[in-house]
């Protein structure tokens, strides 16, 4: 059975204008049926007062689809978006972040990036730089089996776009727009990719992502640009579209080529070069993956083919996300009490709760930097469902049943499981199958997920409802952690065959 398209729609520049926005997207859903989503690139907010605004802010308004917007692309309107990782600014409307990967659980990739280019060091908070951009697409590239992303959302156009296509109107492409965005296109190759802020619109004739006889054919690029909101020449400023996730569609389908596709025209470009040089390799520390001997001395680490790091070439792991600052658990963290690590894979590791409700109390956490589940790559995600499943082996074993949570709400570094980028959000999976998912709108709990399991009604241990009035010596940590492990080790999927 095929899969149902999704139906999208794409906003240019709002500016301040929601009523007219959503007024227009509520004659739009009842004359065409409705859409599941709305993609807002450009200014979302412009220089009028407030008073319009307050009204969706306090609830007095509503908009009538799920919406996602792109952030500031000036100081003045730096103070809407107070987290850089994305919140909710109203009832259905999202502030994605400054810049990241949305996916759906249908498995459409959005890929975001808010603000306008800036090459000069700081960084103002409206504006991304070649790090930026670096981390962005490397972050995507790292994926098994990279093919390209499903839709591109940027505020400027990407410099050179009109090269090779049909007439961009009063905009010289070739003077206007961003360099950075367009190397950001060549690397993630999306079908879709909408932008702004030159108060007009520009549907490019699609362009081919592969060369012709000398690659495999691959999908082609779709880059439209869209006017303000209420603009008085009536440009358009509302792009409706359906779209299947390139995930889920059949590879014929998804190359087939547009009879008006044109060649790449950010490809082989003279200009090109320059690009590329735009985007150095930020200055970070190198990365390490830890494969610690868990039953020998602690903490000494050993390269990946499991000999000790002696080797004149060792391998160059890949790099992993880092923390903005000090984080609990990152294993690359010296705040990481390691001695409470219990398990390695290649992408995520397992360890002792600190302050345990039980003895084997035991979180599932990635190695890099990851706030929740959706800012991970595939394979990451692969490896928490292979610790989750295995888990569950584990503990049937024993006769025990077993509570899986996350919590990402004030918390930095992922520890279980699934939401959308922005949204605070409790996750509860049991071990019948079920699945509780509650959105967090205002203050919550910290600790909410312990005290319901702590309570009379399961485990009626409501003495330990507080990890900090269960911690024990480093000594009896380290005596429930070998014991652990001895436990875990004929279900251990790390240690090959």
């Amino acid at each position: 059975m095929a899969q149902k398209p999704l139906r999208l729609l794409a906003c240019g520049d709002v500016e301040g204008k929601f009523d007219v926005l959503f007024n227009r997207v509520r004659a739009i859903q009842k004359k065409s049926g409705n859409f599941d989503l709305l993609l807002c690139v450009g200014n979302f907010f412009g220089s009028t007062p407030d008073a319009e605004w307050e009204e969706y802010k306090t609830g007095i308004k509503k908009a009538p689809i799920q919406t996602y917007v792109l952030g500031a692309n000036n100081q003045e309107t730096v103070k809407y978006f107070q987290d850089v990782d994305g919140c909710e600014l109203a009832e259905n409307i999202t502030y994605l972040g400054r810049k990241g990967v949305f996916t759906g659980s249908s498995g459409l990739q959005i890929v975001y990036l808010s603000g306008t280019e800036s090459l000069n060091e700081p960084v103002p908070g409206y504006s991304f730089s070649p790090k930026d951009v670096f981390s962005l697409r490397t972050m995507l590239w790292s994926t098994s089996q990279f093919k390209g992303v499903d839709i591109l959302l940027t505020s400027p156009w990407p410099k050179y776009v009109g090269n090779f296509g049909n007439s961009s109107g009063e905009v010289d492409t070739k003077k206007c727009g961003s360099a950075l965005i367009s190397s950001l296109a060549t690397g993630l190759k999306p079908r879709y990719h909408f932008a702004a802020l030159e108060k007009t619109y520009y549907e490019r004739l699609p362009y081919r992502n592969h060369i012709i006889l000398q690659e495999n054919a691959q999908h082609a690029t779709r880059f439209i640009a869209l006017a303000n909101v209420g603009n008085p020449e009536k440009k358009k400023y509302l792009y409706a579209f359906s779209i299947v996730p390139m995930k889920l569609m059949d590879v014929a389908e998804l190359v087939k080529q547009p009879p008006d596709v044109t060649e790449n025209p950010y490809r082989k470009s003279v200009k090109e070069a320059s690009i590329g040089k735009q985007i150095p390799a930020p200055e970070e520390d190198s990365a390490c993956q830890f494969f610690f001997d868990l039953n020998e001395k602690q903490g000494r680490k050993r390269s990946s083919t499991g000999r000790d790091n002696k080797s004149s070439h060792p391998k160059q792991p890949r790099k992993l996300p880092q923390p903005p600052g000090p984080c609990w658990f990152c294993l690359a963290s010296p705040e990481v009490e390691k001695h409470l690590v219990v398990n390695i894979g290649t992408h995520c590791y397992l360890a002792l709760a600190k302050g345990g409700l039980s003895d084997d109390h035991v979180l599932i956490l990635p190695i890099g930097h990851y706030q929740s589940v959706v800012e991970l790559s595939a394979e990451v995600v692969e490896e928490v469902e292979q610790y989750k499943a295995t888990l569950r082996r584990f503990f049937k074993s024993q006769g025990k049943r077993c509570v899986l949570f996350e919590r990402n709400y004030k918390s930095h570094h992922l520890q279980l499981q699934i939401a959308q980028p922005g949204a605070a959000y409790f996750y509860v999976e049991l071990d019948t199958g079920e699945k509780l998912f509650h959105r967090i709108k205002k203050n919550f709990p910290l600790q909410f997920g312990r005290e319901v399991l702590a309570s009379e009604a399961i485990l009626n241990i409501p003495d330990k409802s507080d990890w900090r009035q269960c911690q024990i010596s480093k000594e009896e940590e380290e005596t429930l952690a070998r014991r652990f492990r001895k436990d875990f080790e004929p279900f251990d999927f790390t240690l090959g065959d």
